[in-house]
């Protein structure tokens, strides 16, 4: 039976995992280079028999109590092996393991295992050293998933344009929309019958919660099926098979409304307290409650563990929801009855009173993020203003003490060293709160951003649903523009996603490290490739010495092979790349620059038996360089050849540079 779970996998994945023989020997050490097959000493296509054979075999070899009966000193590395050899039999004897191994290879099932043991450096790296057909198989699946969530809309829109002309059937147009629902149902019978969720060793049994119960599967399935009804009843009234009232075809979405009235309505008289008060109003600690108790609780409170923070932020936030929540579908049901009248009636309403209660919707989200934000922002000011006034107000005061008390002094603290206790006791400053500490600072700055980012996209996306609200009442009230303008923001916003993930996708290409080497002249830190770069002889002006040359008095007076000063800057006069005559041109630099040594000693009146003056002026000149920077020269007169030129400054060039 074919793997469609492991052939999606390879799908979307093989370019990021690299070939099944890399990942098997992209270890950290040897023991773990060889591949499973290897370890076991069998060929890849072995038969289940010749592999449990093998593993006995290498047993006898390997295991540490074999070879301490031999003789043999068991190392640390020896049960390393031995481990290994005994998890590729482990795998290989697994026909479902083993078959995801000969996929992937041993890194490929542990990022299957451990989606976090996943190296992103590394995936990036295989992602870029893989083939166009693995990259392409990436950007179809986002190809496909654009036009499967589009298609539907598209069709609709070019429906209601009579763009398929006036036999066209709803059902048809609607063929994505049931390919879509034959999905959902299967997920949630698959959800149904795959049974309770097992409760994890490390949770107690009176702890543990389904967080799948089988009541909410069931809801959730009734839910769907009540919503793929009113869709079979829409387009079988559009293509006139039924005659019916349009109450029973809006019937099932005023069952699912009504229904989430009922399911928020006890979120909203929840009330939010502490564990402290909790337990004060039962006398008792809390791990003294019963379960019943707790469930009884848990229906009425909400516990946290103190009015400010994450936990008590979240707590409000499932009350709002739920209120917030209860507010929208009883507008929606005020919209679904304005519908029903005006099509069931046929009224001569204007469609933009019908969609009043939409409108009154998206302004009441808007307005409930707001109050959030400022009940935050509240909040945080309050809690700020209470450290505020008490730094104003606990600063050291110093008294002098006329009735035996000498001198008194009351600290930050509110308390007084060695003085009078009866002042203590009547002075009115309380004892300082513990002060704000970084990650405090840090949670409040974080509950306002986040609220504030709450409450920005929000509205823009409420202003985005009236502006398209607007072109449908619009629309329907008969404006002639094609129906497609309703869906091309959509269009437009998909196609710009599916350009850029393009781009990302197929433009990505390997880097080779070696090829790449830093210039530490260049002060810009930019890169160059010294195998295919090549250098021209330009003139610089010397402005910038101390970027490019460091030349001292002891490098011109040494003889003795040493390191090319960093002033010869080497140039290939046949073309040739700089790597291929580095070599050469270290010789050739070093009997230059004894040439010029002996030069430069005469030029001064010095004989060879005598001492070199090497002493160097830093003049102003120009250089043949190749970095591009501006230098200072040395004024040694070094020798011109093929490989470094010199050119002497006019007065006037010198000036001009000045």
């Amino acid at each position: 039976m074919p793997r469609f779970d492991l052939a999606f996998f390879l799908c979307c994945c093989k370019a990021c995992l690299g070939s099944p023989d890399n990942n098997n020997n992209n270890n950290d050490n040897d023991n773990d280079s060889s591949s499973f097959y290897t370890l076991l000493s069998v060929e890849p296509d072995a038969t289940p028999e010749e592999i449990k054979r093998a593993y006995k075999r290498q047993s006898l070899q390997m295991h540490p109590d074999k070879l301490a009966q031999r003789g043999q000193t068991v190392t640390p590395a020896d049960q390393a092996k031995f481990q290994r050899m005994k998890e590729a039999y482990e795998v290989l004897s697994d026909p479902h393991k083993r078959e995801t191994y000969d996929a992937i290879g041993e890194r490929g099932m542990k990022w299957i295992e451990d989606p976090l043991s996943m190296d992103l450096q590394e995936m990036a790296n295989n992602f870029a050293k893989s083939s166009l057909v693995d990259r392409s198989k990436i950007f179809s699946i986002f190809l496909f998933l654009a036009v499967a969530v589009l298609i539907q809309p598209l069709l609709i829109c070019l429906q209601l344009d009579k763009r398929f002309g006036e036999e066209s059937k709803w059902t048809s147009v609607l063929t994505p929309l049931w390919i879509w629902n034959a999905f959902i149902l299967f997920y949630h019978v698959r959800v149904i019958m795959m049974g309770k969720v097992p409760r994890p060793d490390h949770i107690p049994e009176e702890d543990w919660r389904d967080p799948l119960p089988m009541k909410m599967r069931i809801v959730s399935l009734i839910r769907f099926l009540l919503l793929f009804a009113f869709e079979i009843q829409l387009a079988l009234h559009l293509d006139g098979v039924n005659s019916y009232s349009w109450f029973w075809v809006l019937a099932p979405l005023f069952v699912l409304e009504v229904f989430v009235v009922i399911r928020k309505f006890p979120d909203t008289r929840l009330t939010v307290v502490t564990l402290e008060e909790l337990q004060s109003a039962m006398g008792k600690p809390y791990e003294e409650f019963t379960s019943e108790e707790k469930i009884m609780l848990e229906k009425m409170y909400l516990v946290v563990p103190e009015r400010d923070g994450a936990p008590y932020d979240a707590a409000r936030k499932v009350i709002r929801g739920a209120k917030m929540e209860m507010a929208k579908a009883t507008l929606r049901l005020v919209f679904m009855i304005l519908v029903l009248i005006k099509l069931d009636r046929d009224l001569a309403w204007s469609w933009w009173l019908v969609f009043t209660p939409i409108f009154f919707t998206s302004i009441y989200v808007c307005c409930g993020h707001l109050q959030s934000f400022s009940e935050v922002q509240e909040e945080v000011e309050e809690k700020l203003k209470r450290y505020d006034d008490h730094d104003e107000n606990h600063v050291v005061h110093e008294t002098d003490g006329s009735g035996g008390g000498g001198e008194s002094k009351v600290t930050d603290y509110g308390a007084m060293e060695e003085g009078e206790a009866k002042n203590n006791e009547e002075s009115p400053i309380s004892s300082a709160p513990t002060p704000l500490t970084e990650e405090e600072k840090d949670e409040i700055r974080t509950r306002v951003a986040r609220s504030g980012s709450s409450l920005l996209s929000a509205c823009c996306s409420q202003i985005f649903l009236l502006i398209l609200l607007c072109l449908v009442v619009v629309k329907i009230q008969g404006a002639g523009f094609s129906t497609v303008w309703l869906i091309s923001p959509f269009l437009f916003i998909v196609s710009i996603i599916l350009c850029i993930l393009g781009c990302m996708i197929f433009c990505v290409s390997p880097i080779d490290e070696h090829e790449m080497m830093f210039d530490p002249q260049n002060p810009t830190g930019r890169y160059f490739n010294m195998d295919s770069a090549q250098v021209p002889s330009t003139t610089i002006p010397a402005a910038a010495a101390a970027h490019a040359v460091s030349a001292t008095s002891e490098d011109i007076e040494s003889t003795a092979p040493t390191d090319p000063p960093t002033t010869a800057a080497t140039v290939s006069k046949d073309g040739e790349s700089i790597s291929d005559k580095i070599k050469e041109d270290e010789e050739e630099e070093r009997v230059e620059r004894s040439l010029s040594n002996d030069k430069g000693g005469q030029k001064h009146g010095t004989s060879s038996d005598e001492p070199k003056n090497t002493e160097c002026v830093p003049t102003s000149g120009v250089l043949s360089q190749t970095s591009g920077s501006d230098v200072d020269f040395l004024d040694c007169d070094p020798q011109p050849s093929d490989e470094l030129r010199v050119l002497a400054p006019t007065p006037s060039e010198v000036d001009d540079l000045d």
